[in-house]
C-alpha cells in the first residue's frame, strides 16, 4: 500500500471488518469449492438382486457386442451425427474404455428399481449386496464409485430404507470396510428436514462403527416439487448446504418422478422439458460453489430391438446437451446405453481440447493471443481438461505437451484452494 495516508482511520477499517465478519464465515464454511477429486460421468441403476461383481464386465461385454452388431463404433459415432476426425479421434479410445472401465459408478437399486418384495427378502439382499461389494473391491472388480439407493424417507418407507441402509453399512464395515468410493443415494427428498434425519442417520452409524465424522455423505435426489420451491415460496434445494454442512455429496435430477409430479404427459416426460431445465436451473444456482455437484437424470428410451439406432442419436444428443449446460453426471439404465454416454463425453473434451490447452498454456505463460483469460475462466478452463483427463478422455501426456504442467498442477490449476487445505 501506498506510504501516504488517506482519510480513513484503522477504527473505519475494522467496522467494516467487524460488520463483514459473519459475511467472511459463510463465504469460507458454505462455499469452499470443488475438492478437485474425481467425478463419474455416469452413474447405472441395477435392482439389487440383479447385482454381482461381474455385472461391471458383463456390461460391457453386452455393450461391445452390441457395437459389433451395428457395425462397429465407428458406424454408430456416424449415425449419431459425430465430425468424421473426432470420431476417428475417439472411437478407440471408447472402445477401450468400454473394455476397461465400462462402468464408472453404480448404485444397487434398492427403491423403485426392486419395489417392496418383504422384509425377509429385502434383509437378505442388503447384506448379500453388501458382501459383493466387498468381494468386487477386493479382486479389483468394483468400479470406482459403488454404493446403494434406498428407499425414501416418506412415512410408509422411512424405516424400511434405514434398515436397509443399516444392514448394507454395517456388512461392509465387518466384512472388510468401506470402499473408498461408497455413495449412498437418498430418493425422493421433498423437504429440508428429511435431509437432516438423513444427516443423523450417518452420523448415528458412524458412531456405531467408530468411523470418522462425516464418512459417510449422500446425493440427493430431486425428483419432487416440493424440494424446488416449498410451501412458504421458498427453495428448499438452496437451503440443503446449510442444513447438512458437508454431508451431501450430489444432487441428481430424477427425470420420471418429477415431470410425472407436474403433470407432465407419459410422452413429453424428458430431461430436456422445460420443467426439466427450470428445477435443473436452481439446482445449479443452490449449489454453485459450494462442492456439491450435479448429475443429470435418464431417458427411457432404449437402444434395443428396431428402436436401438433412433435411441442411440437421442441419447447421445442428450448426453451432449446436459455436458454443455454444466451438467457433468447423468443416469444410464441399459447396458447398450454405455457406447454413446461415451462417444458423446469423449467427442465433448476431445472438441473442445485443443483451443483449451493452447489458452492455459498462453495464461501460464502470459503471452498474447486472440483471448485475454482472467483467472477465472483460466480455472474453468483447467477444470474442462482436467474432466476429460479423469474419464480417459485426454491423456496425461497430451496436457504435459501441450500445456507444460502435470496432473497435479493442472488440479491446482482448476481448483487453486487446494493448494491451501
Amino acid at each position: 500500500m501506498s506510504a501516504t495516508p488517506g482519510s480513513l482511520s484503522a477504527a473505519d477499517l475494522a467496522r467494516v471488518d467487524a460488520r463483514l465478519q459473519a459475511t467472511d464465515e459463510l463465504l469460507a464454511s458454505a462455499y469452499p469449492g470443488d475438492d478437485g477429486s474425481r467425478q463419474p460421468v455416469h452413474t447405472v441403476y441395477v435392482p439389487a438382486d440383479r447385482y454381482t461383481p461381474e455385472l461391471p464386465a458383463l456390461w460391457g461385454r453386452a455393450a461391445l457386442d452390441a457395437v459389433e452388431s451395428f457395425g462397429g463404433l465407428e458406424a454408430i459415432a456416424a449415425s449419431v451425427g459425430l465430425d468424421d476426425g473426432i470420431a476417428a479421434d475417439v472411437v478407440p479410445r471408447v472402445h477401450e474404455k468400454l473394455e476397461r472401465e465400462p462402468i464408472e459408478d453404480l448404485r444397487i437399486d434398492f427403491e423403485d428399481g426392486y419395489g417392496d418384495r418383504g422384509d425377509e427378502a429385502e434383509d437378505a439382499d442388503a447384506v448379500r449386496a453388501a458382501k459383493r461389494v466387498v468381494a468386487s473391491a477386493g479382486a479389483g472388480f468394483a468400479p470406482p464409485f459403488i454404493g446403494i439407493r434406498f428407499k425414501c424417507f416418506e412415512a410408509p418407507t422411512r424405516a424400511r430404507g434405514i434398515r436397509t441402509l443399516d444392514l448394507f453399512v454395517t456388512t461392509l464395515v465387518e466384512h472388510g470396510g468401506l470402499p473408498d468410493g461408497l455413495v449412498l443415494t437418498l430418493p425422493k427428498v421433498s423437504t429440508v428436514a428429511q435431509v437432516e434425519a438423513m444427516a443423523d442417520v450417518a452420523a448415528a452409524l458412524e458412531r456405531a462403527h467408530g468411523l470418522p465424522d462425516g464418512r459417510l455423505r449422500f446425493e440427493v435426489q430431486v425428483e419432487t416439487p416440493q424440494l424446488v420451491l416449498g410451501a412458504d415460496g421458498r427453495s428448499p434445494v438452496a437451503q440443503l448446504p446449510l442444513a447438512a454442512p458437508g454431508r451431501i455429496s450430489s444432487l441428481h435430477y430424477g427425470t420420471y418422478d418429477y415431470s410425472a409430479s407436474l403433470q407432465i404427459a407419459a410422452a413429453y416426460q424428458s430431461m430436456e422439458h422445460p420443467v426439466a431445465d427450470l428445477a435443473k436451473g436452481i439446482m445449479q444456482l443452490a449449489v454453485a460453489g459450494t462442492g456439491i455437484r450435479l448429475s443429470d437424470g435418464s431417458t427411457n428410451i432404449l437402444p434395443i430391438g428396431d428402436r436401438t439406432e433412433e435411441a442411440w442419436a437421442l441419447h447421445a444428443r442428450l448426453v451432449r446437451r446436459s455436458l454443455e449446460r454444466g451438467y457433468y453426471q447423468g443416469w444410464d439404465l441399459h447396458a447398450h446405453q454405455l457406447p454413446t454416454r461415451f462417444l458423446a463425453n469423449y467427442a465433448f473434451y476431445r472438441e473442445g481440447y485443443p483451443e483449451a490447452s493452447a489458452r492455459l498454456r498462453n495464461y501460464l505463460e502470459r503471452t498474447p493471443g486472440a483471448v485475454l483469460d482472467e483467472p477465472a475462466t483460466a480455472r474453468a478452463l483447467a477444470d474442462f481438461v482436467l474432466r476429460g483427463v479423469e474419464c480417459g478422455a485426454v491423456s496425461v501426456d497430451e496436457i504435459v505437451a501441450d500445456i507444460g504442467i502435470d496432473r497435479r498442477a493442472l488440479t491446482l490449476l482448476a481448483h487453486p484452494r487446494l493448494a491451501t487445505r
